[in-house]
C-alpha cells in the first residue's frame, strides 16, 4: 500500500437540488494513470474540483501521503503538489505565453521585487523544449490555436512539479499527433512517480494510456478495474447501467427535394469553391482534419463569415446571408463547435439560454414576455431532451458539459428550423448522451429536417450520414455515398491522397 498517494473516502457533495456526489471513494497510486468514467452529471468533475479545492466537500475525508488533509482552496493544492488541466480553458489571451504559466508565482529581482522577465523566458523556454513544445514564450495566447493553448496548459500543471496532476478532457482539441505528443509527456510524468488522474470520453484513449479505470454513475462510485481487466463494452454497460447496441441509430429516411445547395463558395484563405447539396431528410456529413476548413464553410453558410465568392440557395431560390439573424429568418440553425466560447451564457438560466434564439417570439401583444408559454415550452424540450437540472432557473455553468449541449440543442429546436448545422454535436459528451444526441439528429431527418454535420470523429461520420463531404485544405476532394464509404477511403480523401 506504500505506492498509495491519495485516498478520498466517502466523499459527498450537495448543490442546491442536487446530490453531485453520493459517497464516493477514490485510490490514487503513484507511477499510474487513473482514468475517470461516467456519462455526463456522474460526478468525475466535481470529485476532482473537490480534491483541487475548487469546491469543498458536504462531508468525508481527503487522505494525501498519509495524513488527512483539508483543501479550502485551488492555492494549497497547488502548493500540496496536486495541479488540474480543466476541460474549459481560460488563458489570460492577450498576455504572453510565459506570463501565463507563471501567473501568480512570477520570478523577481531587486529590492523592489520587480518581475524578471528574463528568468521568466529562460524558464518558459527550457520547460517548452523540455515538453517538445515548439513555441515562442513571448507569443500572445490571442495568437494561438485552441489545440496550443491546450499544450500550453499542459505545460503549466507540468510546471509545478506536481504529484499528482489531473487532466479533464486534455485531448478535446487536439490533433492525432497532439494525442501522441501529450501520452509522450504521461509517460515521462509516470516514469517520475506523478499520479495521473485522467478524464475522457475516448475509449480509445482510455484503453491506450489507463492503468486503471474508476466508474462512476449518477454521482455513486459503481467499481474500480485495472484497464486490462474489462472490455469497452463491459465499461459501458456499468458507466450507463444498460447496453447501448446502437451507437448510431441511423434509420434509412425518406429523403426529398434538394433544400440547401452551396456553389462555388469561398471566404478569405479559409477555403475555396466548395460547392454541394443536401436533401430533406438527408444527414450530409463534413469530414477532413483539423485545420481543413469544415467549420469556416459552415459559419460561411450561417453568416458568421464573410463570403468572398458564390452562391447558397434555399429550395432552388438565391438567398443573401450576411449575419446570423439572416441565416435564422431562412430557418438555419448552427450548433457551434465550442459551447463556452459561442455557445452558453454561462451567467444565465437554463431558461434563458433555451430560448435565447427565439426570444422575440414569446413577447405578447402588450410587448412583454409571455412566461407562462416560456414556461411550458422550456420544459417540454428538458424532458425530450432529458436535460439533467434541478430546475430551469439553475445558471448553466452549473450544469456538466454533456447538459450544457442538450440545452444548446433544445434552443435551436426551438426555432423550428429546417436546416440543422451541427458543428461537433457530441464532443465532450459521454457514450450515454451520445447515444440520445444521434437519436435525436435521427428523428429530426426523419421529420424531414435537412442536417448537416461536422464531427472530427469518422466512426460518428460514417455511422451517421447518408453521404459525406471530405475537405482538405480548403477545397472538396470527394464526396461519398455512405455505401461507398470507409475509414481508409475517407482518411485518403482527407490527406488528399486518393488515386487519381
Amino acid at each position: 500500500m506504500s505506492d498509495i498517494i491519495l485516498e478520498m473516502k466517502e466523499i459527498n457533495k450537495e448543490f442546491p437540488g442536487v446530490k453531485a456526489l453520493d459517497n464516493v471513494k477514490l485510490d490514487l497510486r503513484r507511477g499510474r494513470v487513473h482514468s475517470l468514467m461516467g456519462e455526463n452529471g456522474a460526478g468525475k468533475s466535481t470529485l476532482m474540483k473537490c480534491l483541487i479545492g475548487i469546491h469543498q466537500p458536504t462531508s468525508g475525508r481527503i487522505i494525501y501521503k498519509g495524513e488527512e488533509v483539508q483543501i479550502p482552496h485551488t492555492q494549497v493544492a497547488l502548493n500540496m503538489g496536486i495541479s488540474m488541466i480543466h476541460q474549459e480553458l481560460s488563458p489570460v489571451l492577450h498576455r504572453t505565453i510565459m506570463e501565463n504559466i507563471w501567473l501568480g508565482r512570477e520570478p523577481l529581482k531587486g529590492p523592489l521585487k520587480l518581475v524578471d522577465h528574463g528568468e521568466m523566458y529562460r524558464r518558459t523556454k527550457e520547460l517548452l523544449a523540455d515538453l517538445e513544445l515548439n513555441i515562442d514564450p513571448k507569443e500572445k495566447m490571442i495568437n494561438l490555436t485552441v489545440a496550443k493553448i491546450q499544450m500550453v496548459e499542459i505545460a503549466k500543471a507540468v510546471s509545478y512539479n506536481s504529484e499528482i496532476v489531473i487532466m479533464d478532457e486534455p485531448t478535446s482539441a487536439l490533433t492525432d499527433k497532439e494525442v501522441d505528443h501529450l501520452f509522450r509527456i504521461i509517460r515521462r510524468l509516470k516514469e517520475k512517480g506523478t499520479a495521473i488522474v485522467y478524464i475522457s470520453h475516448k475509449m480509445d484513449e482510455i484503453f491506450e494510456i489507463s492503468d486503471d479505470i474508476t466508474i462512476f454513475r449518477d454521482g455513486k462510485y459503481i467499481a474500480t478495474k485495472e484497464a486490462q481487466d474489462i472490455t469497452s463494452s463491459e465499461l459501458i454497460t456499468m458507466m450507463v447501467g444498460r447496453e447501448l447496441n446502437e451507437m448510431f441509430p441511423k434509420v434509412d429516411c425518406l429523403i426529398g427535394d434538394v433544400k440547401i445547395s452551396v456553389r462555388n463558395l469561398s471566404s478569405f484563405k479559409a477555403f475555396n469553391d466548395v460547392s454541394f447539396d443536401v436533401r430533406k431528410g438527408e444527414i450530409l456529413g463534413i469530414a477532413g482534419l483539423v485545420g481543413a476548413g469544415r467549420t469556416e464553410i459552415i459559419e460561411t453558410i450561417f453568416g458568421m463569415r464573410t463570403k468572398t465568392a458564390g452562391s447558397i440557395f434555399i429550395d432552388g431560390k438565391e438567398v443573401k446571408i450576411n449575419s446570423p439573424q439572416d441565416a435564422i429568418d431562412n430557418k438555419i440553425a448552427l450548433l457551434t463547435e465550442d459551447r463556452r466560447a459561442t455557445g452558453i451564457f454561462p451567467t444565465l438560466s437554463v431558461r434563458d439560454n433555451t430560448i435565447m434564439a427565439h426570444t422575440k417570439s414569446y413577447i405578447n401583444m402588450f410587448g412583454l414576455l409571455d412566461y407562462k408559454r416560456i414556461e411550458k415550452d422550456c420544459l417540454e424540450y428538458k424532458d425530450k431532451i432529458r436535460i439533467k437540472t434541478p430546475g430551469l432557473d439553475q445558471r448553466i455553468s452549473n450544469l456538466s458539459g454533456g447538459n450544457q449541449q442538450k440545452v444548446l440543442v433544445a434552443r435551436w429546436l426551438l426555432t423550428q428550423p429546417e436546416i440543422l448545422i451541427l458543428d461537433e454535436p457530441t464532443r465532450g459528451i459521454d457514450v450515454g448522451a451520445k447515444a440520445e444526441i444521434h437519436s435525436i439528429i435521427t428523428d429530426l431527418a426523419g421529420q424531414g429536417k435537412t442536417i448537416i454535420m461536422v464531427s472530427s470523429e469518422l466512426p460518428e461520420i460514417l455511422g451517421m450520414c447518408d453521404r459525406i463531404v471530405v475537405v482538405h485544405d480548403g477545397r472538396v476532394t470527394g464526396i461519398l455515398d455512405r455505401k461507398d464509404a470507409n475509414q481508409e477511403i475517407t482518411m485518403k480523401y482527407a490527406t488528399n491522397t486518393m488515386e487519381q
